[in-house]
């Protein structure tokens, strides 16, 4: 349902804002969360609880609305036409954001939620917590936080980890960043959406964890493509590799979660079980890494191994962009084709 200005009001006005959630972002990982989030906020509010999605993408919030719906026909769930909407009728506010300038506009732009926090009277603003899961520019980060706490509201960093799977699953990690204070009043909605939800410190800190646990990850994957793809050039069975790395020193998520080998996981689906699609987009890799080299830079810390993988990714959608949107693992899928090429 597409509220009227006249609802709006009405929801920011009277007793239903405190018990109101708002969810922005309805992609792979914002949709499944959002889901989970409501279900449960449902189940476990007894039907006391009311909700307000956003996306970008009007249709989305729609779609989302709609398969909501069948599911749970006596849920109400309104699809709001802007963040500051959002924010407006309702007190919790979840963001789950593509990127650093998504995460501009909708917090600091014309429409935005710090504008409409600006026009609510000190009471609601004081009662406002907003968490964003988005995985960002740490600095830009702490400005928005900034500018949401000189207001007179509470603001998390919570990016996750986890994947798809763990946000359809319920099952994901929450790096959590903040004051001990917001960390404990944002953990009762972060457990409703993962299954970890870990403190990292001050505003940033969680993002900070984020940005180099998936140093790790892009760096992991790459190697794992390489290894597999070594082992069957030289007459190596996909499957018996998979299970040495797994069982041994090698292992590690990318091989034995998200190896990049149809066939070498039988008793799991990865993305590459389905021509790669479902996972960790290979353009979202290449930003965090590119997050990684830019907070490495102004540090002064190295990055030899985080600077190749991000070049290796850069290469990947620069010449086959149809892995762009894939999951991260199709790296094997380019890594096996310059081999073809290398040896044809």
């Amino acid at each position: 349902m597409r509220p009227t200005q006249r609802l709006l009001q009405v929801l920011t006005a009277s007793p239903q804002r405190p018990r109101t959630i708002g969810f922005i972002g309805l992609g792979r990982m914002g949709s499944p969360m959002a889901h989970n989030l409501l279900e449960r906020t449902f189940i476990e509010s007894v039907g006391n609880a009311r909700f307000v999605v956003c996306d970008a993408r009007t249709a989305t919030a729609d779609a989302f609305v709609a398969d909501f719906a069948t599911e749970f026909p006596r849920v109400e769930v309104i699809v709001a036409s802007s963040p500051a909407d959002t924010v407006l009728a309702s007190e919790t506010v979840i963001t789950m954001l593509p990127s650093t300038p998504h995460v501009r506009n909708v917090y600091s732009e014309a429409g935005g939620i710090i504008p409409a926090l600006r026009s609510l009277p000190p009471d609601a603003v004081r009662s406002t917590m907003c968490i964003d899961s988005t995985t960002l520019d740490v600095d830009v980060a702490r400005e928005v936080s900034a500018a949401v706490h000189s207001i007179g509201a509470t603001m998390v960093d919570a990016p996750v980890s986890g994947g798809v799977t763990g946000a359809k699953a319920g099952t994901l990690s929450f790096l959590v960043g903040g004051t001990k204070v917001e960390f404990g009043r944002a953990s009762p909605t972060l457990t409703l959406m993962g299954k970890n939800i870990i403190y990292c410190g001050g505003s940033g800190a969680g993002l900070v964890a984020k940005i180099c646990n998936n140093l790790v990850l892009g760096v992991q994957q790459i190697v794992v493509a390489e290894a597999m793809l070594l082992g069957q050039r030289l007459g190596l069975d996909a499957k018996v590799l998979a299970s040495v790395i797994n069982s041994s020193t090698g292992a590690c998520w990318s091989s034995s979660v998200n190896n990049p080998v149809p066939g070498a996981l039988p008793d799991k689906s990865p993305p590459c079980e389905q021509d790669y699609e479902g996972g960790f987009a290979t353009r979202l890799m290449l930003k965090d890494l590119g997050l990684a080299s830019d907070v490495a830079d102004s540090v002064g810390s190295p990055l030899a191994l985080g600077e190749l993988a991000e070049q290796i990714y850069g290469d990947v959608v620069r010449e086959d962009p149809e892995l762009m949107d894939k999951d991260f693992s199709s790296v094997y899928r380019y890594l096996r084709l310059a081999a073809n090429q290398r040896s044809g």
